[in-house]
């Protein structure tokens, strides 16, 4: 009888380790994949590799998805803005989106007849994984050993130690996720509304105690340069950012959001360098956009970030927004001087051949060209009509 194929979205941690192994002694013929956005070393895939074969898969890749992770979506992060709740850059929300895309996109290619995929009941990737599947390999069975069975750690590391898989899964104060837009912290203090994280609890650790600048380049929207320095790959300029600004600390905070199943969550986050380009590309977007393209970007890209948090980027409006996003970065170009300190940056000045301060009508607070003082005068005395308008009828209301 042939066995049924299986795609197990294979992170190489604990409840996706259990999950290869228990569907391979099921009789399941296993293909354990791992969907890389960024966060994987080599090593670390190396590893995976070895591990899947040893829990048992008949079969272990790794799905490259960093660029197209870049492409379909920090690019328009980064245009818009992107920070959940005006703090967190969304990096674990849009990895998983894409993460699930890859492994329909193999499933689909291998003619698996199941997927399964190692997230509990209790958080957001449930739905970010069972809805992508669902829309994306429909007939496709979702299999959630973890979530279904109500595994606890312990009984997951017991059954794959009884089975001759010997591993340090260890549960730890703290778990992270670490991408190429962030690394996440969950557990320890976070548990606590009342508390923070502390030093000990952060990946990354001061080692530049002295201020330093930072120049970012931008072309139309996108980073092209770092100090300098061209990138024609854009993750290679992520990983320069995130290389200067970690060693200040810069981009840690705790974020507290709503979840999608409407319970509110708190995550400690590390970002870097999303935290300094977002920063830098805002910046430099006051100097280049319209009060009315700056205003109405706003309120899409907040619609954005929100609907890749909750699993809607396959809605259709979602690559409408994209192409109003795209179309107000036209004029975004130049470069954006950060000065960087301890824990926190601020910004220094940009230079762009776009900067709408520098014109020939006027300079703010210094003089007018483009006008003469009576229209001036007139102006005002128009623009407070409605307001003289209403307090004349009602005077009892004067503040």
């Amino acid at each position: 009888m042939e066995k049924k194929k299986v795609v197990v979205a294979y992170s190489g941690g604990l409840d996706t380790s259990y999950t290869v192994m228990y569907l391979a002694n099921e009789g399941y013929e296993v293909h354990a994949a791992c969907a890389n956005t960024g966060g994987f070393s080599a090593e670390q895939l190396k590893t995976n590799e070895e591990n899947a074969y040893k829990l048992g898969a008949t079969k272990y890749v790794t799905l490259d998805v960093t660029q197209e992770y870049y492409q379909k979506s920090l690019r328009y992060m980064v245009y818009g803005n992107v920070l959940r709740n005006n703090c967190y850059p969304i990096s674990v929300s849009s990895e998983r989106i894409f993460q699930a895309l890859a492994i329909a996109r193999y499933a689909k290619e291998i003619g698996a007849s199941a997927i399964a995929h190692g997230s509990t009941g209790a958080g957001n990737d449930q739905i970010r994984f069972d809805m992508t599947f669902l829309v994306m390999t429909p007939g496709i069975e979702i299999i959630t050993l973890t979530r279904d069975k109500n595994l606890s750690r312990q009984e997951e590391v017991d059954y794959l130690n009884k089975h001759g898989f010997h591993a340090d899964f260890t549960k730890l104060k703290y778990s992270y996720n670490v991408g190429i837009w962030g690394t996440s912290i969950c557990g320890g203090e976070i548990l606590n509304s009342r508390e923070g994280l502390p030093e000990s609890a952060y990946l990354k650790h001061l080692t530049r105690q002295e201020p330093e600048m930072l120049k970012l380049g931008f072309e139309k929207g996108e980073l092209v340069s770092v100090n300098g320095t061209k990138y024609e790959n854009k993750i290679e300029a992520i990983q320069a950012v995130e290389e200067i600004g970690a060693a200040f600390a810069i981009g840690r905070d705790c974020h507290v959001g709503d979840t999608i199943i409407g319970i509110k969550g708190r995550v400690g986050f590390e970002a870097a360098a999303p935290m300094l380009i977002i920063g830098a590309h805002r910046f430099l977007e006051k100097y280049t956009l319209s009060k009315w393209q700056q205003y109405w970007k706003d309120q899409v890209a907040n619609w954005y970030g929100m609907f890749l948090h909750e699993s809607q980027y396959l809605e259709p409006v979602m690559p409408d927004i994209e192409a109003m996003l795209e179309s107000s970065q036209r004029h975004v170009n130049g470069e954006v001087t950060l000065e960087l300190r301890p824990y926190c940056f601020q910004t220094v000045g940009c230079d762009t051949a776009d900067d709408l301060v520098k014109n020939k009508l006027g300079e703010y607070g210094e003089g007018a060209k483009g006008w003469t003082s009576d229209e001036a005068k007139g102006f005002i005395k128009v623009t407070s009509t409605p307001l003289r308008a209403y307090y004349l009828a009602h005077p009892d209301e004067e503040r």
